[in-house]
């Protein structure tokens, strides 16, 4: 067919608007991977600097592997995401799960080897700890603020429990999953006090009533 010069107005716009989309979609990937980017950075220096690390070499390494680890994560999770949207045969669901589960828990052990050739186990721990927001020692702490009377026995479950719920938590994607595994292993954590007697509502509310109490008497006391 011969084209008209109206057709090949028309054809060109349809190819410049074609790249012009192009070109848009690709910047804007490429801002949301800097942004991204810029975001486990900021994430990496403020865990690492919470370290005491006092040569820069080695805080600039640990840093690093830092960030490294949550973009690796981030690639793991979105790879698992796309294949999950992909899916046409459901029987394949699991066989994607357990391969990007086996892809975390081999991340997962590689980490934490990097981060031992750097830092001590304490603070390895830390480094846990920033990742996952405190939790851990955060809910631990109320634990036992919340039972003062827990047997020795109990403390360890209970820290047991939220050491592996924060080795999981730290392969999540984000805030929320983080979160959430921690929501899991509070619960059985419930489930393990209540079986050994003790009312977690009434000890719940009884708590919540000694610091309501605590807060009134450090007004008054101002």
């Amino acid at each position: 067919m011969k084209m008209t010069p109206k057709n090949l107005l028309l054809s060109s716009l349809i190819a410049f608007t074609s790249v012009a989309y192009s070109q848009a979609q690709d910047q804007q990937t490429q801002s949301k991977e800097a942004t991204y980017t810029r975001v486990v950075n900021e994430r990496a220096a403020k865990i690492a600097a919470t370290l005491g690390i006092s040569d820069s070499q080695i805080l600039a390494r640990v840093q690093e592997a830092i960030a490294k680890q949550y973009q690796d994560l981030n690639a793991i999770h979105d790879n698992r995401k796309e294949a999950l949207a992909k899916l046409t045969d459901a029987s394949q669901k699991e066989v994607i799960e357990t391969e990007a589960s086996a892809k975390l828990a081999a991340l997962h052990s590689s980490y934490l080897t990097t981060l031992a050739r750097d830092l001590t186990s304490q603070q390895i721990e830390q480094v846990k700890d920033g990742m996952t927001y405190g939790v851990l020692p955060i809910t631990y702490k109320g634990y036992q603020a919340m039972l003062p009377n827990l047997t020795n026995e109990q403390k360890q479950q209970i820290l047991t429990y939220l050491t592996e719920a924060r080795e999981r938590a730290m392969d999540e994607g984000s805030s929320e999953r983080k979160h959430a595994t921690f929501g899991k292993y509070k619960g059985r954590i419930n489930n393990y006090l209540s079986a050994a007697g003790i009312d977690m509502k009434k000890a719940s509310k009884e708590w919540e009533e000694r610091i309501a109490r605590e807060k009134e008497a450090a007004k008054s006391g101002k």
